[in-house]
């Protein structure tokens, strides 16, 4: 009998595994706009919180004001990577089924 159950547990360790390959697979493809200074500063991240893209206007590249366009992408890559370990908390306690389990759900 005790067989039997090592066995269950192995076997839903395993499946468990496999869906959470798939679910990073997921987030990976998924993609994350953030726009700051009124679309001047556009990154696109993946569900990763990895930055895929960025776009500056050219009107905000000033060589006698580069702080604000330091700080506009700070704040964009910021944005991007809150939104990003926000999305993959929501999927890792889809994933546990509402279950508190450290490191998956916040």
């Amino acid at each position: 009998m005790f067989k039997g159950e090592l066995g269950d547990l192995l076997r839903k360790a395993q499946e468990m595994g496999e869906t959470l390959k798939a679910k990073q697979a997921e987030l990976a493809a998924k993609r994350i706009p953030v726009s700051v200074g009124g679309g001047m500063v556009k990154i696109e991240f993946n569900g990763k919180g990895e930055a895929l893209s960025i776009a500056i206007d050219k009107e905000l590249v000033n060589p006698n004001d580069i702080a604000m366009l330091q700080d506009l992408v700070l704040s964009a890559v910021n944005q991007g990577v809150r939104e990003a370990q926000r999305m993959q908390q929501e999927e890792m306690a889809k994933l546990a089924g509402g279950l508190r389990i450290p490191g998956l759900t916040a």
